[in-house]
């Protein structure tokens, strides 16, 4: 998928915003620095949004609802 400049832009100032706070290279690559944060955010929204997909198949299923009950998960 190609990004317009406007898409762009929006990321850098995102990104522009969460670096702001960040004081040296520990703050971005360390243990609980900004790059750890982001991927862990990353990873779960992914995951989350697999995993209502196939559930979202067989949504009646007793099984799907305790699951979606269980991780209160929100349908993307």
């Amino acid at each position: 998928m190609v990004r317009k400049k406007k898409e762009l832009n929006c990321i850098d100032d995102m990104l522009d915003n969460l670096l702001a706070d960040c004081q040296g290279p520990e703050d971005i690559l360390g243990e609980s620095g900004l790059l750890k944060q982001l991927s862990q955010r990353l990873v779960e929204r992914a995951l989350a949004g697999e995993l209502n997909h196939h559930l979202a198949h067989d949504e009646a299923s007793p099984e799907a609802k305790r699951i979606f009950e269980k991780y209160q998960l929100i349908p993307v």
